[in-house]
């Protein structure tokens, strides 16, 4: 994990590790928030709000906008604080307060416009993919697995007000989007259902 300018209050492994897509070439995702020294938010400069690594892969936010990020449903941000205990990394009693807090910074109206708004984004994705071009292929094909997770967390969450990270069932949602990757029509009925 890099060094964050201040203090790591949650961070966990994210993305395909914690949905359970992972496989041997898979990279690992890291996702944190921390808190800034008080004194350095005095100022005409502000800190850095995010610190954003590729190898490794980590993200690291400062509070106010992982806060932020949260109260719109953001679901990259808001995974951070519904992943399995198995997965933080850093847990401090603050980031620990957070995950207690964490059905706070839900909104229905945020959940449906934020994971069905992704989900969508994905379906139009994969719209417009060369069919002919196997790196598309494979592209499109975890274009639709996220559109699936997507709005099958979504509907949990809205319905439930629990958002589930690690899929009970990687495999059918693997193979319902090679399905979708192959025939992205086929999603239409499953944004339709859960947008209703």
């Amino acid at each position: 994990m890099p060094t964050a300018p201040g203090t790591v209050l949650l961070s966990g492994i994210v993305g395909s590790t914690a949905y359970g897509f992972a496989h041997a070439g898979s990279d690992v995702d890291r996702l944190g928030l921390f808190a800034v020294p008080t004194e350095e938010l005095h100022g005409l400069d502000r800190p850095a709000e995010s610190h954003v690594t590729t190898e490794p892969d980590v993200t690291l936010h400062e509070a106010a906008k992982w806060c932020r990020l949260a109260l719109s449903c953001n679901p990259t941000a808001s995974e951070l604080v519904w992943l399995p205990e198995d997965l933080y990394e850093s847990v401090t009693p603050l980031g620990r307060e957070l995950i207690g807090i964490r059905s706070t910074f839900l909104s229905g109206p945020a959940v449906r416009k934020a994971y069905l708004g992704y989900a969508d984004q994905q379906f139009r994705k994969l719209l417009t993919r060369d069919t002919a071009d196997p790196v598309t292929r494979r592209r499109a094909a975890k274009h639709a697995r996220h559109l699936v997770r997507l709005v099958e967390q979504a509907v949990r969450l809205h319905e439930t007000g629990h958002s589930v990270i690690r899929l009970p069932d990687p495999e059918r949602v693997r193979d319902l989007g090679e399905r979708i990757a192959d025939e992205p029509a086929t999603a239409e009925s499953l944004l339709a259902d859960a947008a209703e």
